[in-house]
């Protein structure tokens, strides 16, 4: 199953996702991450944190949703309030669409200690959220039933 991480930039938590998607769950998913408004580089704190966690990042790179015209992921995940907002290009009609809304740890203005902190405990929301959504992945092979319980999961965070 393709699943796609959309954010404005492309460069935190649309990265973010997309390595511990494929980390955790990458038997099942082929995780990839893009942006409606792509900045064209990840934000080194991402790296920086998701390499700390242990998580790998050979591969991750900012880059447009229009890249992924021919991806066609079976499911595309917003994690940022204005990509929720934004209307997903025609190619991905088909996909089950749903929002993940995760703070912004690159766009805090704090000590060095705390946006450890921020990125760290966003990593571990997405850890989370990824565990759950394999779970229902794995009980739920029909689209159909698939979205339902994805859109009921949406509801209840």
């Amino acid at each position: 199953m393709k699943l796609l991480y959309v954010c404005s930039h492309n460069r935190c938590r649309s990265i973010l996702s997309e390595a511990v998607t494929n980390t955790l769950a990458g038997d099942i998913l082929i995780a990839r991450s893009a942006g409606s408004h792509p900045a064209g580089e990840v934000h080194p704190m991402s790296l920086k944190y998701l390499e700390k966690a242990g998580y790998p990042t050979e591969g991750l790179k900012s880059q447009s949703w229009n890249d992924f015209e021919d991806f066609e992921p079976d499911i595309v995940i917003t994690v940022c309030d204005s990509a929720a907002g934004e209307a997903c290009p025609t190619y991905f009609a088909s996909s089950i669409k749903f929002h993940w809304g995760l703070a912004d740890p690159s766009k805090l203005e704090v000590n060095a200690d705390e946006q450890e902190e921020a990125f760290l405990a966003c990593i571990d929301e997405i850890v989370e959220r990824v565990q759950t959504l394999r779970g229902i992945i794995e009980e739920n092979q029909d689209k159909g039933d698939l979205h339902k319980v994805l859109l009921t999961l949406e509801a209840s965070k």
